[in-house]
């Protein structure tokens, strides 16, 4: 047998030992391991456990077999006792947790954005798509742009076409009001007084479009129905305000069709508050003398507009000096910023028949329910109501 040596040195060189050359057994696999400890460290008497780092604890000097089936026997090997994670190879990086990006952070940020903006929100939408109304809401809307809010022509352009004439044909005659729409399939607010004892409803919107309407429930005590068209869709609903928010003084405009002058404009303030305004809830008083348009009504201990009967029902009214007129009952009071705060009810109109023609008309006395006492009977009316 002939064994060949080389001094040191001889060798040819690698950087990896896996590259072309062959490793003795007993050389280490990696050479950037230290070497092993030529004798066994010396240990103290009772060797208690050491903790080199989270997870894994050694024991000194007690013979147990080594993870993975090595250093048994004798040898005093180390022993881990719990199986950690093993830490990445020396020159490489854990992979990082990835924060999410892409569509999910994109509308987390958009959330985020949306909320801090608020109630800009609605009159940016609008402001974008050119439209000048909303749908019916329970908040208080700008429904014309904040640089026209107060100006006459610019709500009356907004809000008309969410404003209706009522005719209703009566056994003795005719009455003819105003209504809102509140949706876009039909439904109508009015006064129950308008359409009280209809044989037949017509409504003309104000594009002329005409249509047939049924009644879908009233309330005589609080003067109030709600009637639905027949076969109408897209039409423009109004904006329902706040009217808890109103204070004397404000600006106000009133559309109704007095007369049957449908689409007619009127302007003023709010004159007063909480004003008790006391109807009739029997049917022939609400007729209001042989259907003219004049609906009697008392306030402050008198009567107007002929008697209110024995029967008869108080609400709390808002007052204004917007011109109304027989025709107006069932209109639209308006704020500033196009949302309605009330339905017209009651207006004092002096009879031509007990005074000259000069003073006939509208004398700055009207009335309007509260547009908060409408939204709280809406569902009431939809069930059906109560005559």
């Amino acid at each position: 047998m002939t064994e060949s040596f080389r001094r040191d040195g001889e060798y040819e060189q690698y950087e990896n030992p896996y590259q072309g050359a062959q490793q003795h057994s007993s050389s280490p696999v990696n050479p950037e391991w230290p070497p092993p400890p030529a004798h066994r460290p010396a240990q103290p008497p009772q060797a208690e456990p050491v903790t080199v780092q989270p997870g894994t604890t050694v024991w000194p000097g007690q013979p147990q077999s080594m993870a993975g089936g090595e250093g048994g026997g004798n040898g005093g090997g180390t022993a881990v006792l719990p199986t950690v994670p093993a830490e990445p190879a020396p020159g490489t990086t854990p992979a990082a947790r990835k924060r999410p990006r892409g569509p999910i952070a994109l509308l987390a940020a958009v959330a985020i954005v949306a909320a801090a903006i608020g109630g800009g929100t609605a009159y940016g939408i609008q402001e974008l798509t050119g439209s000048d109304t909303a749908a019916s809401s329970s908040t208080t809307t700008s429904v014309v742009p904040s640089s026209k809010q107060g100006d006459v022509a610019s709500i009356a352009a907004a809000v008309s076409p969410s404003v209706v004439e009522v005719g209703a044909t009566l056994s003795d005659g005719t009455s003819t009001g105003s209504g809102v729409i509140i949706t876009s399939d039909g439904e109508i607010v009015t006064n129950n007084h308008v359409i009280s004892g209809a044989q037949s409803i017509k409504v003309t919107a104000s594009d002329g479009k005409s249509y047939t309407a049924k009644v879908v429930g009233t309330d005589s005590k609080k003067d109030l129905a709600l009637i639905k068209l027949e076969g109408a869709s897209g039409l423009h609903p109004a904006t329902l305000g706040n009217s808890s928010g109103v204070q004397v003084g404000d600006t106000v405009v009133a559309i109704g069709s007095p007369e049957g002058l449908s689409g007619t404009v009127t302007s003023g303030i709010v004159s007063a508050l909480n004003r008790d305004v006391t109807v009739s809830t029997d049917e022939n008083q609400q007729q209001g003398q042989g259907g003219d348009g004049r609906w009697p009504f008392s306030f402050g201990g008198q009567q107007f507009n002929g008697d209110t009967g024995s029967s008869t029902t108080t609400y709390k009214a808002i007052q204004t000096d917007a011109s109304l007129n027989p025709g107006n009952s069932g209109g639209a009071l308006i704020n500033a910023s196009g949302a309605i705060i009330g339905i017209n009810s009651a207006m004092y109109s002096a009879s031509s028949s007990s005074s000259g023609s000069s003073d006939a008309g509208s004398i700055g006395l009207g009335f309007a329910i509260p547009i908060n006492t409408v939204k709280a009977d809406l569902a009431h009316l939809r069930a059906g109501g109560s005559n």
